[in-house]
């Protein structure tokens, strides 16, 4: 086995005490302490209960996808069996997302959660092939997964007739290439057959068409890691944690001009206000907060600080990171990041998608760099709200909207670019 890098010393802190459980300390916890602090346990519970018994548990518990989409889990495990088998599942570890590293967290430091995760969600859908899409920018973790995987197997919690129970389950380590794209579930799938990652058209989705034209559950890291508890403490319990409509632990990888920049375990009622100041620390040199990117989806302004981090849709949603940006800085500089980031991302399988993020960096440069003429902004603002409706997935539809946002929360910042702007002739 390859040595891998040291695991990085993200601060981790939790108030729930689930999740980032033996996480908080920065270093790989082995399989004989996983199994001290009750690991596995959750999977022997698990295969003495009927598979839809265990649907029906991750149902009940309202657990949400942490990826991003915060679709029903149980919901999506419910579409999965309707269709035939084989039916494979995927755990989605190609966390691209600017600012966001919580997943990054668990996998380097406490993979056997994951894999507990993923054998007890492979049972109850009647899988028996997984696998972890892992970013190529994770070699640690790539390692890490690898070795567990092993440890796993000579225990018998993987491999033929695990625990004697007669269900046997492979899984399987694939690395990306770094396309941010192919976090994207049908892209991811298409990668993983060894074909370009390009979106899928849907329908069909893919837990009615998924791998190798097979119905396919794809969950993020999160999320699988969170089916342990469900399954170890009851749906009752685990509906307990937070608040009422978005129950369950959450991470938060928080980042920008913050003191205590890490991942924050916290209930879905905290407000964004309480991560910043209560858990991260407040702003750097106390500054004022001026906004706040939730990764490159999403901008919130200092009146908006009280919003929950839920998925309500008045909530921060997403995938819960925060990257805070004091009132030094530039939002059309900040919102220019933004843009390269989705011309360099774009797959280039649409034209709208393709041209349009290309346009709009490039557009916004020049507006940057005063150097725009009036026809630069009109074309700047035509190609930002026509790429969403016309791109043939999600990355095409938010490529804009956190630029859209700042334009009507920031007008001031936008408008001092205005003024320099050159005459047409």
């Amino acid at each position: 086995m390859k040595s891998y890098p040291a695991i990085p010393e993200i601060y981790a802190e939790t108030t729930l005490n689930l999740l980032l459980k033996r996480a908080k300390k920065p270093r790989v916890h082995s399989l004989e302490e996983y199994l001290q602090d009750g690991g596995y346990k959750a999977l022997e519970k698990a295969l003495s209960m009927d598979p839809m018994e265990i649907i029906d548990w991750v149902d009940k518990s309202q657990l949400r996808g942490r990826g991003g989409a915060g679709f029903p889990t149980g919901r999506k495990w419910k579409f999965a069996v309707q269709n035939p088998a084989p039916r494979y599942l995927i755990c989605n570890a190609d966390e691209s997302e600017p600012g966001t590293f919580k997943d990054r967290i668990l996998i380097e430091r406490d993979p056997h959660l994951l894999i507990e995760g993923m054998v007890i969600s492979a049972y109850a859908i009647g899988a028996n092939q997984a696998f972890i899409y892992i970013r190529g920018e994770y070699p640690a973790g790539y390692h890490i997964l690898r070795k567990a995987i092993e440890e796993a197997k000579k225990k018998g919690f993987l491999g033929q007739n695990i625990l004697g129970s007669g269900f046997d389950l492979e899984i399987y380590v694939a690395r990306g290439g770094g396309a941010y794209i192919c976090g994207e579930e049908s892209a991811l799938i298409e990668s993983l057959e060894g074909k370009r990652g390009f979106p899928r058209i849907k329908p069909p989705f893919p837990v009615q068409y998924g791998l190798f034209g097979k119905p396919t559950v794809v969950n993020n890291v999160e999320t699988l890691c969170n089916v342990p508890l469900i399954v170890g403490m009851g749906w009752e319990e685990y509906r307990y944690i937070g608040p009422s409509d978005y129950p369950g632990p959450k991470l938060f990888p928080v980042s920008g001009k913050v003191k205590k920049p890490g991942v924050y375990e916290l209930p879905m009622n905290t407000t964004l206000r309480e991560v910043i100041f209560k858990y991260a620390g407040g702003t750097v040199g106390n500054k004022k907060v001026k906004a706040v990117f939730s990764g490159a989806l999403d901008c919130f302004s200092a009146e908006e600080l009280d919003t929950p981090m839920d998925y309500s849709p008045f909530g921060f949603g997403g995938t819960g990171t925060v990257i805070v940006l004091t009132e030094e800085e530039d939002i059309v500089q900040a919102c220019l990041w933004v843009a390269e980031f989705y011309a360099h991302e774009s797959c280039g399988q649409c034209t709208p998608c393709r041209v349009g993020t290309h346009e709009q960096w490039h557009l916004l440069e020049r507006i940057l760099h005063s150097q725009a003429e009036e026809r630069d902004w009109e074309g700047f603002e035509f190609v930002n709200t026509h790429i969403q409706p016309t791109s043939i997935c999600g990355l095409g539809a938010v490529a804009g909207r956190l630029i859209r946002q700042s334009m009507q929360k920031f007008p001031e910042d936008w408008e001092r670019y205005r003024k320099s702007t050159k005459v047409s002739l």
